[in-house]
């Protein structure tokens, strides 16, 4: 009984662990089920949350897609507006500036024709007033149809005496200028007119002064001296020469043969003598003049007779006189007197020296003034209004 009681126990140990056994073991399986159940649901939670997150990865990545295509857009779209509202500007300012430069056209356009409108009302005024101008000068000259025509001819009277005065003052030539106022003298006496006699009475005072005048032509003078002038260098001057001995020997060869011994004395005798010829002269000594002093004596005669002939031509009778005086004296120191050609030459100059070359030149006309006032008061007051206008 105590074995069965010990026994027992250890069955009911043996029970206990057995039971114990069986638990863990069926919570083993239990627990293995529940970790196989577990592990196959978590796989397909895993599952399913990597296809949640590939199918969220493609949307993000569409929409990033999206996003950056309508980003493009927007920029192309920002590029295209801007270029078009750069272009829209050029457009615009091109259009302003050809507006200001028509409008700068229009403005020249309009000043043009403002001036172009001031001329043709000035050429109008200026047209009237020549219309005016005409008309009165061809009613002038019908009123003067058949008066008084000859008056032209105090017209070519005083053009006249004008030609005088300057043929008289600018070269000196007094007898074209009394031509010239006898001419005057006849315009006026053939218009039979009494009111132009003062006007005569004054040209014949002024022909009278004139014939007055030295008659001496001072150009006539001048060329005179110009032709004496020339004939200097053929004056003999006053030089010593060598005299002739009569008593000379004749060396001449005698073209005839048999003469050969007179001819040999003769060659013989003239190579003696060119080696040394002593003679003896009786007369006074007489200077030699060297060429330097020949060609002095007659530049100086020369310059002399140069200086007459500006004094004549200038009308100085002091100048012209000293000169020829001078020039006289040259003559009778340094020329061969005894020579016909410088005596003549003497001759010429004393006639010269004795014309007088002074004429005093009246400053003005007498008729002059008179016979501008004439015609002013018969043809200018007539026909100044029509000239004015021509």
């Amino acid at each position: 009984m105590a074995n069965n009681n010990e026994n027992s126990p250890q069955k009911e140990e043996l029970v206990k662990v057995e039971a114990e056994k069986e638990v863990i073991e069926s919570s083993a399986t239990q627990s293995e089920s529940t970790e196989s159940g577990a592990k196959k649901k978590k796989s397909s939670g895993n599952g399913l949350l990597w296809f949640v997150v590939i199918i969220l990865f493609l949307a993000v990545i569409g929409m990033a897609g999206a996003g950056y295509w309508y980003y493009m857009q927007q920029q192309s779209a920002s590029a295209d507006s801007a270029n078009t509202q750069q272009s829209n500007t050029a457009k615009l300012n091109n259009i302003e500036r050809e507006r200001s430069d028509i409008l700068a056209s229009l403005e020249d356009v309009s000043r043009t024709n403002k001036a172009l409108q001031d001329t043709v009302d000035e050429l109008k005024s200026e047209n009237e007033k020549l219309s005016l101008q005409a008309e009165s000068t061809l009613q002038q000259l019908n009123n003067m149809e058949g008066r008084r025509p000859a008056d032209w001819l105090i017209a070519e009277a005083d053009y006249l005496v004008r030609m005088a005065g300057r043929k008289l003052w600018l070269e000196n030539d007094v007898r074209t200028a009394i031509l010239l106022l006898v001419n005057a003298d006849k315009r006026l006496k053939s218009l039979a007119d009494p009111s132009v006699l003062p006007v005569r009475a004054n040209l014949a005072e002024d022909i009278q002064t004139l014939q007055q005048l030295n008659p001496v032509s001072q150009s006539s003078v001048a060329l005179a001296l110009t032709g004496m002038i020339a004939q200097i260098d053929k004056l003999p001057l006053d030089t010593f020469e060598k005299p002739e001995d009569a008593n000379a020997e004749d060396t001449t060869l005698s073209e005839s043969a048999d003469d050969w011994q007179d001819n040999l004395a003769k060659v013989w005798r003239s190579l003696v003598n060119d080696f040394l010829t002593v003679k003896t002269i009786e007369g006074p000594v007489e200077p030699v003049l060297s060429l330097e002093a020949q060609f002095l004596a007659k530049e100086q005669l020369r310059l002399q007779l140069m200086h007459a002939q500006t004094a004549a031509l200038q009308g100085d009778a002091g100048l012209y006189s000293q000169s020829l005086q001078y020039a006289q004296t040259l003559l009778i120191e340094k020329y061969d007197t005894e020579k016909s050609q410088v005596t003549g030459f003497v001759d010429a100059l004393q006639n010269l020296i004795a014309t007088d070359i002074s004429r005093p030149i009246p400053t003005e006309l007498a008729s002059q003034k008179p016979l501008e006032r004439l015609l002013d008061s018969r043809v200018k007051q007539v026909f100044g209004q029509g000239a004015s206008a021509l």
